[in-house]
Formats: C-alpha cells, sequence, structure tokens
C-alpha cells in the first residue's frame, strides 16, 4: 500500500483525527512559546549570550522537570489520558499568560525562569500521554503511519507555530510578551479540542479502579523499576536498544542547537533581528527534513525494518554532519538543517514503533515518561559540553567532529545489535 493510501486510510479513523487535532494546537503552541522564549533568553539586543548562558537556561528548564518525568509515567498509568489533555492545557494557558505579565514587568531572571518551567512541565505530561494513546484510536496494522504521521505532524505543527511567532513579533514592534500571548491562546484550542474525545477511551487499560493519588505517588519509584525491568526482558531489549539509540541522537541534536544558536546570533548575521530570521528559516528547513521522513520512513521501515533504519539515519549523519558543519556557513548550514531533521525524525518515527510494539499499554505511560526523562538530559548534557567547547561566536571545528563520531559509534552498534537479534531469531529473513 502506498504512503499516500495509508494516509487516506489512517485519517478516515474519526478518533485519530480528534487526537491528531489536540497534537497540533498543543504543540502549535509549544512552538509559538518555545520562540518567545529564545527571542527574550539569547536575541533580546541588550542581552550578550554566551554558550554558557545558553547551556544554564537549558538546564534550569529541564532539568527539574527532569526529575518529574518518572512520576508522571505513573500518574499517566492511572489517570484518564483524555483528563491529562484538558487540564493539563488549560493551566497551561494560564501559564502562558502570567509569563507574558513577567516578561512585560522587567522581573528578575529566576521568576522568569520559574514560570516557564511550569509550562515546560506540564508538557511532559501532555507528549507522554500522546504517545501512550495512540494505539487507542488506530489498529496494528496501522500503528506505524500513525507513528509516522501524528508525531511529525505535530512537530512540523511546532516548526509552524514557531513561524507563526516570528510573524507576530515583527508586527508586534518584536513584543516577545504578544506572541506568549498568542502561544497561550492555542493551549486553550488544544483544551477544548479534547472535549472531543471520550473521557475513558484512550485508556490506560485497567481491569480494576486506579489507586488514589497519594498511593500513586507512594509507590511511584516501585512502579518505575518495574518499568525499566519491563525493558529488560527479552521481548522488550530491542525497545531499550531503540531507546538508547534514540538518546545519543538527542545528545548530538543538542550540541548542535547550541551551536547552531551562537552562528546565527553571532557569526552569520550582523545584528540580533537578523539572527532571530536566520534562525527561523534553519527551523523551517529542518521542519521540511521532518516532512519527508514521515513519507520515506513507512517504506524505509518496512523494507529495513525499524532497527535497520535507525542504523541507516545515524550513519548518514555520522557522514554529512562534519561535511555540511565544518565550513560554518549559511548555505551548508540550511542543508544540514534539512538532514538532520529526516534522520532525527526518522529515528525517532522508528524508536516510537519500537517502543510501542514491544511494551505492554499498561508499561507505556511509565516508558514513554522515561524516554522524556533520557531526552532532557542528553539534551541538558548537550548544551554543556557545547558550553565548553564553543567560542563565542560557535566556531568549533572540534565539536563538530565529536558529533560526527557520537553519529558513528550509534550507527556501529545499533548494527551490531541488528545482526545479533537476525543470528537470534534464525528463522527470521536478515
Amino acid at each position: 500500500m502506498s504512503v499516500v493510501r495509508d494516509l487516506r486510510v489512517l485519517l478516515r479513523f474519526r478518533d485519530f483525527r480528534r487526537l491528531l487535532t489536540v497534537r497540533l494546537l498543543s504543540q502549535g503552541a509549544d512552538g509559538v512559546y518555545q520562540v518567545a522564549l529564545a527571542a527574550y533568553v539569547v536575541f533580546s539586543p541588550e542581552k550578550q549570550t554566551s554558550p554558557g548562558a545558553i547551556a544554564s537556561a537549558m538546564a534550569v528548564l529541564l532539568l527539574p522537570y527532569s526529575l518529574v518525568g518518572p512520576f508522571a509515567g505513573v500518574l499517566l498509568d492511572r489517570w484518564r489520558r483524555r483528563q491529562v489533555f484538558l487540564y493539563g492545557n488549560l493551566l497551561r494557558a494560564v501559564l502562558a499568560c502570567a509569563t507574558a505579565v513577567l516578561m512585560l514587568g522587567h522581573v528578575p531572571d529566576w521568576l522568569f525562569f520559574a514560570s516557564a518551567l511550569c509550562v515546560t512541565a506540564i508538557n511532559r505530561f501532555v507528549l507522554a500521554g500522546l504517545s501512550a494513546a495512540l494505539p487507542h484510536v488506530v489498529d496494528d496494522e496501522r500503528l506505524v503511519i500513525a507513528n509516522s504521521l501524528s508525531p511529525t505532524a505535530g512537530t512540523l505543527a511546532a516548526t509552524a507555530g514557531g513561524g507563526l511567532a516570528f510573524v507576530v513579533r515583527l508586527a508586534a514592534a518584536d513584543s516577545d510578551a504578544a506572541v506568549v500571548l498568542l502561544g497561550a491562546a492555542l493551549y486553550l484550542g488544544a483544551a477544548l479540542a479534547s472535549l472531543s474525545l471520550a473521557p475513558e477511551q484512550l485508556g490506560p487499560d485497567k481491569e480494576s479502579a486506579p489507586p488514589r493519588l497519594g498511593t500513586a505517588l507512594a509507590g511511584a519509584t516501585r512502579d518505575l523499576a518495574a518499568g525499566v525491568r519491563h525493558l529488560g526482558d527479552p521481548p522488550r531489549r530491542e525497545a531499550a536498544w531503540a531507546l538508547g539509540a534514540m538518546t545519543l541522537m538527542r545528545f548530538c541534536y543538542g550540541a548542535l542547537l547550541v551551536l547552531v544558536l551562537m552562528l546565527c546570533r553571532y557569526a552569520l548575521s550582523s545584528d540580533s533581528s537578523r539572527g532571530l530570521a536566520l534562525l527561523g528559516l534553519a527551523l523551517g528547513v529542518s521542519g521540511a527534513g521532518f516532512f519527508v521522513a514521515a513519507v520515506v520512513t513507512p517504506w524505509a521501515a518496512g523494507r529495513l525494518g525499524p532497527g535497520g533504519w535507525i542504523v541507516v539515519c545515524a550513519a548518514v549523519a555520522a557522514v554529512l554532519e562534519p561535511a555540511l558543519g565544518l565550513p560554518f556557513a549559511t548555505g551548508p548550514m540550511l542543508v544540514a538543517a534539512f538532514v538532520l531533521g529526516l534522520i532525527t525524525q526518522g529515528a525517532k518515527i522508528s524508536t516510537d514503533t519500537i517502543v510501542q510494539h514491544a511494551v505492554d499499554d499498561g508499561f507505556r505511560g511509565r516508558v514513554f515518561s522515561v524516554y522524556d526523562v533520557l531526552f532532557n538530559v542528553a539534551f541538558v548534557g548537550a548544551a554543556g559540553v557545547a558550553a565548553l567547547m564553543l567560542p563565542p561566536d560557535g566556531r568549533s571545528v572540534p565539536l563538530v567532529v565529536v558529533v560526527g563520531l557520537v553519529y558513528a559509534a550509534i550507527a556501529v552498534t545499533m548494527h551490531r545489535f541488528e545482526r545479533l537479534k537476525c543470528h537470534i531469531k534464525a528463522t527470521d529473513p536478515c
């Protein structure tokens, strides 16, 4: 079946369309909010941003709620996921309005970051819930194509939201607060869209009523350990390997993002406004790579297997990332943004599919929350490494080379695992 025909069939699922609408509005709001934060922290003319400042901001925003991530998974396996989408997006709309007020008031940075932290912390519940709910709105036969369309469409919505944020910022005389209020409106829209789904429809599947909140929190550590052990079982080891590979690819992406931020801010543009426009162009080109990944991945994963496609994505990045990154020029950087968008999203689609097939529904919330924690820790760690290696203008040959070597290590390691898997399942074609 062709990709176009698969997409047409998938979009006939009414509840999939409804869940997709929630994702598009929610992640579109995320894109708006993230661009507002980047513009306020990195591209404000009065701020002299350094790699260390970017790394510190990432740590403040990501590391604290990485600690909340495991508890989010435990709660997701007990709470009705539809209600998470409803109340989570309503709360984010209110908090985004508070962030806009803080921007206008020129308050201390720690208070601004505290407000932003709350918005992004709730985001962990929503995104993990969207992934865990997907098998409830499509059948097993079309789960791969659903994993291609839904997360990729969400990423494209975030990219489109970021582009819309640039337009609003220009129209509103560089007002970051106006951009944040736009994000608040989109969060409200996502909350209202979730009402089209029945409260019990998205799981989790439970034979008995979920325990009270206090009981759930008290048993969070034990339940999380059970989720990790679940990944260690032989039928789930492919999911564990895929998560490890995707975590390292997230590390590479985080390091390169800090590099691109510094290049756009100082080396490739003459002022902060042009730098922000160049960053927006790079994100748009990367979004085109996400779209191509959505089209290519179902075919490639069908031919090579999801794990094999991860190997190819990492190998391509290992070759092209140094070739395109080392010139430190605008043209090659934009081509690299497209390539990295394609390979990163292609690997993520494959990882999501492997995890959803290998992990039991009662553990999906926990596993996807662990997934998010690994992503965020790797991202912050990459920002810290980049801060140590990057000069003020962002031109760092060692960083580009190290990232290329990490991609190569991912490709080699996953290739060996795929060969071992085929050897164990000797009856399977390899």
